[in-house]
């Protein structure tokens, strides 16, 4: 995506080497000896006479200048998952982004943006790869043509069903100086340029960002060459955390191995039978309890499905909650082509409508969207969506096998290295 806007910014192989010697005092942003940072007041309490010296106006960090270099011990050689980045002379030009309507996930926030740069390549773009922090903020390598006016464009993205259309506004912010970090950084100013350092994480996790699933800092794939089933319907998955870091001399891209857990893609029957620890659906021959019932609706509810049964349209849905009664007794009001609103049951909606004989009416359906919209899916027309992170509490089992796994994990990459 930043491939030609930020062509000159790139990561040195291999992992960084540093020789150390023992004792050698470090340089960065520690507080001097005995100071202690400034605690917040508790609002509605008077502030002691100690904090009220503390509320200020917040003046800027600055870096103690190092005081010397270490000479006493013996140098040893050190292995870190540090890595150089080396970083272009010039400007980066910071432009504010608007999409309306608002509160999209970041996810669909970088598709519109991706959408919008392809489709105005050429007029607005000129050509070149800016990358963007899927909220509010987009770095180009060189200033776009609109100069610094405020330019609303119009982005349409394809749908289940119906086209989505965006209106994204830009607006040119402020020039990042790449300059003057690298004057921070070789130490002939003590003021460190954080917008510089914001930009430069914004260019290292955009290309990530649009190719691997994110959450929080870091980015993760799914399960290739490696299967680790945590039970309920969840599993592990690995990937790397990354951040921006300044060093002496040079800014440094540090990277490390994360594991968590995510819901498998796999048909809603099958996760029923792995949250209530049936061997198969056909030992389950008659409707759920109400213990069996209230257990499944906690773990499902909040999650993304699909449906298969409308041929290559995957529509997704969000699950707001589970019937009581099965598909072959849940009712809902269907309008006819006379305008008369009569109650059909699920079973019967599905075999006039989509030919289908549910293989399972016994089972409850899963209500979508909007609960007072009456939208029920039969569980077997419905999967799991692929790279949904598990965000519930995981259980004391679940969560050793976790730990295990990660262990394992982390010592097979380090003997790797």
């Amino acid at each position: 995506m930043y491939q030609q806007s930020m062509q000159s910014m790139s990561l040195v192989p291999g992992t960084q080497q540093k020789s150390v010697t023992p004792g050698q005092s470090g340089a960065g942003g520690t507080l001097p000896q005995g100071q202690q940072p400034a605690q917040q007041g508790v609002v509605g309490q008077p502030a002691p006479a100690q904090q009220q010296a503390a509320i200020a106006p917040r003046q800027q960090f600055m870096c103690p200048r190092r005081p010397n270099h270490g000479v006493e011990g013996r140098a040893i050689l050190l292995r870190a998952n540090h890595f150089q980045i080396r970083m272009p002379r010039g400007d980066l030009h910071h432009y504010d982004v608007s999409i309306q309507p608002d509160k999209c996930p970041r996810r669909v926030n970088r598709e519109i943006i991706d959408t919008m740069v392809k489709a105005y390549s050429t007029k607005i773009f000129n050509n070149a790869k800016p990358v963007f922090d899927g909220r509010k903020n987009l770095y180009s390598r060189d200033p776009l043509p609109i100069g610094r006016d405020k330019v609303e464009l119009e982005v349409t993205l394809p749908g289940e069903g119906k086209d989505r259309v965006f209106k994204v506004t830009i607006k040119w912010v402020a020039k990042v100086s790449l300059f003057a970090l690298e004057q921070a950084l070789e130490g002939r100013i003590q003021t460190i340029p954080f917008e510089t350092i914001q930009a430069l994480d914004v260019v290292m996790r955009h290309l990530p960002s649009m190719t691997y699933t994110p959450v929080g800092r870091s980015f993760f794939s799914a399960p290739e060459g490696y299967y680790h089933p945590l039970g309920g319907g969840r599993e592990v998955w690995f990937g790397f955390h990354q951040s921006v870091r300044p060093s002496m001399w040079k800014m440094m891209l540090n990277i490390d191995v994360s594991a968590t857990a995510f819901y498998k893609s796999q048909s809603v029957i099958e996760f029923l039978c792995e949250v209530l620890d049936f061997r198969d659906i056909n030992e389950q021959r008659r409707p759920l309890t109400d213990s069996q019932r209230v257990k499944f609706t906690k773990e499902i509810k909040g999650l993304k499905v699909e449906i298969t049964h409308c041929g290559s349209m995957r529509r997704k849905y969000r699950v707001c909650n589970v019937t009581r009664r099965p598909a072959q007794t849940q009712t809902f009001p269907l309008q006819l082509e006379s305008g008369q609103t009569v109650e059909c049951t699920v079973a019967k909606y599905f075999k006039d409508r989509h030919k289908l004989n549910l293989q399972y009416p016994y089972l409850p359906c899963l209500q979508v969207g909007q609960e007072q919209k009456h939208t029920y899916l039969p569980l077997e027309v419905c999967n799991i969506v692929a790279g949904q992170r598990c965000i519930k509490k995981l259980t004391d089992m679940q969560t050793s096998t976790m730990i295990k796994v990660s262990q394992i994990s982390y010592c097979l990459y380090i003997a790797s290295t």
